[in-house]
């Protein structure tokens, strides 16, 4: 029986992009579709902590939709509000994967360290908090690919123990 693709909803956040700029969002779903998923939408929402909790709520809560996926608003400026958003929503925290995503990627920049990224489940979808650049986007992406599948799976309640 063939695998379904991941079905992803990416969700960029920033006060300031547009879509003719938002780099790292359109870096996100070229390099979901190439890992195979089936990217739905893209959408922009603003750094206010209740816009971006507001569309993880409305994303989480769709049929069609398996991981969501947001770049940007993970730093320690003031207006990085995606993770404490993100916490607000999820119900069960994955921190193993925000882990790996820092300590591989700091390997490759110092600047790593300051990402504040969580990951976690609302329900049936997996939340994963990527940084803003496209160059921390492509990094954090190849870390997680290979457990991206199997978190799904155990957020559906459809993965096998061995």
């Amino acid at each position: 029986m063939p695998i379904e693709p991941l079905r992803v909803q990416v969700i960029s956040i920033s006060d300031t992009r547009t879509e003719d700029d938002d780099l790292s969002g359109a870096k996100l779903v070229e390099l979901l579709a190439e890992f195979g998923a089936e990217v739905h939408d893209k959408v922009i929402v603003s750094d206010e902590p209740e816009e971006i909790s507001r569309a993880l709520f409305a994303h989480s809560d769709r049929d069609d939709v398996d991981l969501i996926v947001t770049t940007g608003g993970t730093g320690i400026s003031p207006r990085d509000n995606t993770p404490e958003a993100t916490r607000a929503v999820i119900d069960r925290e994955a921190p193993g994967v925000a882990e790996a995503m820092r300590r591989e990627t700091s390997k490759n920049t110092p600047f790593a360290m300051l990402s504040r990224g969580v990951c976690g489940s609302r329900g049936r979808v997996l939340i994963v908090n990527l940084p803003g650049s496209p160059k921390a986007v492509a990094e954090c992406l190849e870390v997680i690919k290979p457990v991206l599948r199997h978190a799904v799976d155990q957020v559906r309640g459809n993965a096998k123990h061995n």
